[in-house]
């Protein structure tokens, strides 16, 4: 039974190690301040720098947070207080023609700097708003909204 129980365990790391490794991370984590978490399928984390950031992921701030992220293509996130904003999409494979980069916006402010993908194809960034799309074509943009 033991044996059983062993080889059990060995498979689920064997399967669950590849499909982890996969999944490369968007970007990091650089500065904290004050209350600030990475929700993760639905799940809250605490953000700290040199966390990774991946597809999916939301990033929340408490009413004294602010965070800054740092994408693979030198795109720039911060938020301010009482802010929310979720990576609906990160595609950074020049090589393969692989370019993309959704932000929604959900609540609060964010400044935003474009890196490499704004600048190989700024047509695959969009910005997300509960009551708009921006599409970026500059290097620099804040936005706040309502939520």
């Amino acid at each position: 039974m033991a044996a059983s129980i062993v080889a059990a365990v060995l498979m689920v790391g064997l399967v669950a190690g590849p499909l982890e490794s996969e999944s490369q991370p968007a970007g990091y984590v650089k500065i904290v301040a004050g209350a600030a978490v990475i929700i993760r399928g639905g799940a809250e984390m605490p953000a700290r720098p040199g966390d990774a950031i991946y597809q999916d992921d939301s990033l929340r701030t408490g009413a004294d947070g602010r965070l800054g992220v740092t994408l693979k293509d030198d795109t720039r996130v911060s938020l301010g207080p009482k802010s929310e904003i979720g990576l609906s999409e990160f595609k950074f494979s020049p090589a393969e023609g692989e370019l993309g980069l959704v932000l929604k916006l959900l609540r609060g402010v964010a400044a935003f700097v474009t890196g490499r993908i704004g600048h190989l194809r700024p047509d695959a960034v969009r910005i997300e708003t509960p009551a708009t799309i921006v599409g970026v074509r500059g290097t620099f943009v804040v936005i706040r909204a309502q939520g």
